[in-house]
């Protein structure tokens, strides 16, 4: 399990973001309230951010959050109006390794997963079968993870679906086609514009998530997290087998699978 977060609003500092908030991510590494397995996300944490010429960036380390002399520095002098991150507890047998550590950067989007697939390596050779060569080749690491985004966008390669369509079908097809019968699936995707968020599971609960859209620290912001980032009472839980997508100054939205 892992715990990810999500920011989208006026431009802010990856301090503000990621370091003031009193339930930030770094708390979250070492003190997470409400994680269902694992105790602690010290197996590396990655940042994704929209860069001023739309482009978006990402970084990724091995080492804990907490761990990083340099991110307090750094996290003071990058400014950006989106911004996701993601703290790792690494699912056994997946190595602690940059390439394996999220955000994950293809095709215009940013990904985020807090979850895993059960019995992935079968699992893993169905989906190999139904990805195209570029997508296959494209995934550097060996996580759950990176083959759910790499399905994520052999999906919306493949049929006219905007994302949320493409995040219904490819909880589906995990299902119904390669034969998963328990896995959690609390994704983030975000093309830099707007954000979309899934809460679901088979064969467990799902994990946690929460939104806000009226933090008084954050004014005119969204923000998405496993967990409430701050003591306010603006957070609300995104209900089960839902996706929520933000998207500037429009109404948060709420769609059911």
């Amino acid at each position: 399990m892992c715990r990810l977060a999500a920011y989208l609003g006026p431009s802010i500092s990856l301090a503000r973001f990621l370091l003031a908030p009193p339930h930030g991510l770094t708390q979250q590494s070492y003190a997470p309230r409400e994680m269902q397995e694992g105790r602690v996300n010290a197996d590396g944490y990655g940042i994704g951010w929209r860069a001023a010429d739309g482009s978006l960036p990402r970084l990724t380390y091995s080492v804990p959050i907490w761990a990083d002399h340099n991110l307090p520095t750094l996290a003071q002098h990058i400014q950006a109006p989106l911004w996701v991150a993601n703290v790792r507890s690494a699912t056994a047998g997946l190595a602690n390794h940059p390439a394996n550590t999220q955000p994950y950067c293809a095709d215009g989007l940013l990904f985020l997963h807090n979850g895993y697939l059960a019995d992935f390596p079968a699992a893993r050779a169905r989906m190999r079968r139904a990805l195209s060569p570029d997508i296959e080749c494209s995934i550097e690491g060996t996580t759950d993870s990176e083959y759910l985004f790499g399905l994520l966008r052999q999906t919306l390669a493949a049929a006219d679906f905007d994302v949320p369509e493409a995040l219904r079908e490819t909880a589906r097809r995990l299902f119904d086609e390669f034969g998963v019968e328990r896995g959690l699936l609390n994704v983030v995707v975000t093309d830099g514009e707007r954000i979309h968020a899934l809460r679901h599971a088979i064969g467990a609960r799902s994990p946690t998530l929460y939104f806000t859209t009226d933090d008084e620290e954050y004014p005119g912001a969204a923000l998405i997290a496993s967990e409430p980032l701050t003591e306010g009472v603006y957070w609300q839980t995104v209900p089960e087998h839902h996706i929520l997508t933000v998207d500037g100054d429009k109404p948060a939205q709420l769609i059911s699978l």
